[in-house]
């Protein structure tokens, strides 16, 4: 940190990030980075504390506990997070930065001279290519399971020895106590209790172990926003005695890379002492020292192993599937079970769905992740329970009204935010669409979904090239055997335009599963590239029997939903083709 920090040039350095529109777009988070900054120039950095910024900044009453309501830290997480990637673009040359250090509040005020030779120390290696994706990488990534690192014996031996001890001794010591605990309380599945150990530093490298230490509380300041997870920081002289799992890490040098260091993590079931994941990633030796290196990490941890789709939610889905939770509903179950009317898109989950917040308790169906779960459900009207006689219009209303409390009683939750954009998109407001996606990875850059329908928008408003990666990316990090088939909408319109009809075929009649009418078009079109006379009269009547398309007219309906003049257009083409009446096209049939 510069030791007589120039206080006009930090004010202007504040200025240029308050005005930068993915800071301006957020008051909380400009109000903190001011908040902060101020401060530190006033010479009050001892008293940045996280009970204050959660009193001046977010308005949390006197009584507030920072153990219990993560905010600061969440929030702190996305400023870091901003704040890299503002330097690391737009102020890249700006004369002095304003950084904010992993596990701290205060800010340090960085001079160009350090920042010039920091940068010149790790020029051109870093671990991430940001070339556009090829479809053929997006094709083997809907085809064949993901690559998840390279785990070899001798790695996964050296990674039980070095850090499975301590787990294995705790875990035998009190297996029987676990065994009638495991996340059941009063008969009720809670959400699994994850504690994070620090990672063991095996490289001979001193100088990166604080580095290392910063990885594991990077990876619960990630946990926290998920809610679905109980989260905390593990130390190696023990202590705890109640987790299910344990996330034990290491790095150490790559013995197929010498440049490059080797950082690898196991989860461990302490109830059975079985490791149910392992991962490991090949990193430059220069990530573990630069700016944002940790988060990266981080946040490819958190992709594969954060969501409702992961490991740590097997138990829960497995009770799901068995049948009725009735009597034993809680906010978990009923945000599992969500995730799994996402995954299928079945009427009978989404019933599941409402069933289970009809049995919450009343704190807990206030809750904006619960209330903007039910407006999603009213919005998309698959089980529609009392809406059943609503009209489109009616329910979008009803769904808008609803999302308006969702966001001012949680502001801050990605699945919040997601499902805004969501209704956004249906109600035509694509702009605002895009705004609220940005905004629900900006909170939680691991919540898939969001991902996936971000990309699925960005194709539908003619930006299939920034939708290609954002969906590879999305179906790489999710269990094959759990991909939502709309994921695959993306990749069907890439080989659409590719002229890969037999494949834009097969990802259009996955996609045609949970969205009709995105799905059906493109299969109708994919049949028409193959020129299969039989397979378009195949294709063409579930185009011609969708509602939507009945109630308003094709070509209407999907103006709704797309953008991209060159789409409809083809899409109007294939239509015309196929033999679809006129009147049909843009009026009620």
């Amino acid at each position: 940190m510069a030791e007589n920090p120039d206080r006009q040039g930090v004010n202007r350095a504040l200025a240029r990030l308050l005005n930068w529109p993915e800071i301006a777009r957020s008051p909380q988070l400009a109000r903190f980075l001011s908040y902060i900054v101020e401060r530190q120039l006033a010479g009050e950095g001892q008293a940045i504390k996280a009970y204050a910024i959660a009193v001046d900044v977010f308005g949390r009453p006197s009584d507030f506990d920072p153990q219990a309501d993560p905010i600061v830290r969440v929030q702190a997480r996305r400023l870091r997070s901003l704040l890299d990637q503002y330097y690391r673009g737009p102020g890249a040359d700006d004369e002095i930065q304003i950084q904010l250090p992993i596990g701290r509040y205060v800010p340090e005020f960085v001079t160009a001279e350090r920042t010039v030779s920091f940068e010149a120390a790790t020029e051109g290696s870093d671990a991430r290519s940001t070339a556009p994706a090829r479809e053929e990488d997006l094709t083997q990534a809907a085809k064949a399971p993901a690559p998840r690192g390279h785990v070899t014996v001798s790695w996964f031996v050296l990674l039980v020895l070095a850090v499975g001890a301590a787990a294995l001794a705790y875990s035998l010591s009190t297996v029987d106590t676990r065994r009638e605990q495991t996340v059941v309380v009063s008969g009720t599945l809670q959400p699994p209790r994850l504690r994070i150990m620090e990672f063991q530093n095996l490289t001979g490298d001193s100088s990166i172990t604080p580095t290392i230490s910063a990885l594991a509380i990077e990876l619960v300041t990630d946990f926290e926003p998920l809610l679905i997870v109980d989260v905390s920081l593990g130390s190696r002289s023990g202590g705890g005695g109640t987790e299910d799992f344990s996330l034990t890490g290491i790095v150490r040098d790559d013995p197929l890379s010498p440049q490059n260091y080797q950082v690898g993590a196991i989860l461990t079931e302490l109830a059975t002492n079985s490791i149910v994941w392992n991962w490991s990633i090949s990193v430059p030796h220069d990530q573990l020292t630069r700016r944002g290196g940790v988060d990266a990490i981080s946040q490819e941890l958190i992709l594969l192993l954060g969501g409702t789709r992961g490991p740590l939610h097997d138990r829960a889905r497995e009770l799901l599937s068995q049948g009725s939770i009735a009597g034993r509903e809680n906010f978990y179950l009923c945000g599992v079970l969500f995730s799994m009317y996402r995954t299928s898109g079945s009427v009978g989950l989404a019933e599941r769905v409402r069933s289970c917040i009809a049995g919450l308790p009343e704190s807990e169906r206030n809750n904006g992740n619960v209330i903007a779960g039910l407006a999603s459900l009213i919005a998309e009207g698959v089980g529609e329970g009392d809406n059943a006689l609503l009209t489109l219009d009616e329910r979008l209303a009803e769904a808008d009204e609803l999302m308006d409390r969702a966001v001012l009683s949680d502001p801050t939750s990605s699945f919040v935010w997601e499902q805004r954009a969501r209704l956004d998109e249906m109600l035509g407001l694509h702009d605002i669409a895009e705004a609220a996606y940005g905004t629900a990875l900006q909170i939680n850059p691991s919540n898939m979904d969001a991902m996936a329908a971000h990309a699925r928008h960005l194709a539908l408003i003619g930006r299939l090239d920034a939708a290609i990666p954002a969906a590879r990316r999305a179906m790489e990090s999710v269990p094959q055997t759990q991909i939502p088939d709309w994921y695959f909408c993306v990749p069907s319109m890439a080989a659409l335009y590719e002229a890969e009809y037999r494949r834009a075929l097969s990802y259009a009649e996955r996609c045609a599963r949970s969205d009709v009418e995105l799905g059906s078009i493109l299969a109708l079109l994919a049949a028409q590239g193959t020129d299969d006379a039989g397979l378009v009269d195949q294709k063409l009547p579930r185009v011609l029997e969708v509602p939507s398309f009945r109630q308003a007219g094709i070509l209407s309906r999907m103006r709704e939903r797309a953008t991209d003049l060159a789409l409809i257009e083809r899409i109007a083409t294939g239509l015309r083709q196929a033999g679809v009446p006129e009147s049909s096209l843009n009026s009620p049939y």
